[in-house]
């Protein structure tokens, strides 16, 4: 019964996903919220010698539709923009030079006037801004919730501290895949196994063709090749399944990955108030 209603749910998604649902409205703007700098990447499932890229890009992003605004992920905390490299630990080295505040303050977007926020998942990287988005709707997968709000205890890998704020948001709790704006343009789906509740984003753009934002399912270009999963995922199995699940849709609707923490790609993109549609 699990493995008929999952096939079901998989038509769904791609029938939700067809090219008619394309929205010639849709943008998407793509922000700096930091970098990060690792000696050593061993536990990201690769050996050191796999790979000789050390820095992530950390973005986030705004998608603009018709009908709201989206942001997607919120970047590192805000507490270290304009303080140089910071250490956070030894091995590892976070920078921010311009938060995204501000960024979104030269397309004159004001953090009350986002509609819905949504982030990948609940670690720090990708929660920094996420509590100056008190009046957005938070899109929140039901288990990434419990897991990072109610039963934080027994997942290390979440501080609530980043992010308590959110759990007074407007929320939609959701248990699967979501279609944000009603018209298969903008879908989140769901992708367990980095965290209990993780996400990607997938987009259909008129002009660059459909988009599909990985989150944290991939690190590295060698993750994606590797099928590499870190050793601080909360679960191998899930995450293998989501990988597949994921590739899938890729073939399928012949869409482009952007792994968003791939700083090599993100030197080649056109950043905000640049946009994408």
């Amino acid at each position: 019964m699990k493995r008929l209603f999952l096939v079901f749910s998989f038509i769904f998604l791609l029938s939700s996903c067809d090219n008619s649902s394309t929205n010639s409205n849709l943008r998407l703007y793509v922000f700096d919220c930091g970098s990060i700098k690792f000696q050593d990447i061993s536990n990201f499932g690769l050996s050191n010698n796999a790979t000789q890229v050390r820095e992530l890009f950390v973005p986030c992003y705004l998608i603009e539709h018709k009908k709201g605004r989206l942001l997607w992920d919120a970047g590192l905390p805000l507490d270290i923009v304009g303080k140089g490299v910071i250490t956070v630990r030894p091995g590892i080295e976070q920078l921010y030079k311009v938060s995204l505040l501000e960024q979104l303050q030269s397309l004159a977007v004001h953090p009350d006037e986002i509609d819905f926020i949504a982030m990948s998942h609940m670690h720090s990287d990708h929660v920094g801004a996420a509590e100056r988005f008190t009046q957005s709707t938070l899109l929140i997968q039901e288990e990434e919730f419990e897991a990072a709000f109610t039963n934080v205890s027994n997942f290390p890998v979440f501080d609530i501290s980043n992010y308590q704020e959110l759990e007074n948001n407007k929320r939609v709790t959701l248990t699967g895949n979501f279609d944000v704006f009603g018209d298969g343009s903008v879908i989140i789906i769901s992708a367990p196994g980095h965290t209990p509740g993780h996400q990607v984003l997938l987009l259909r753009l008129k002009n660059y063709g459909p988009i599909l934002l990985s989150g944290d399912l991939y690190h590295f270009v060698k993750s994606r090749e590797l099928q590499a999963i870190p050793a601080f995922n909360t679960d191998a199995e899930k995450t293998l399944e989501s990988m597949k699940k994921i590739e899938k849709i890729i073939n399928t609707e012949e869409a482009t990955l952007w792994i968003e923490h791939n700083l090599e790609l993100a030197k080649s993109l056109n950043l905000a108030p640049a946009y994408y549609d």
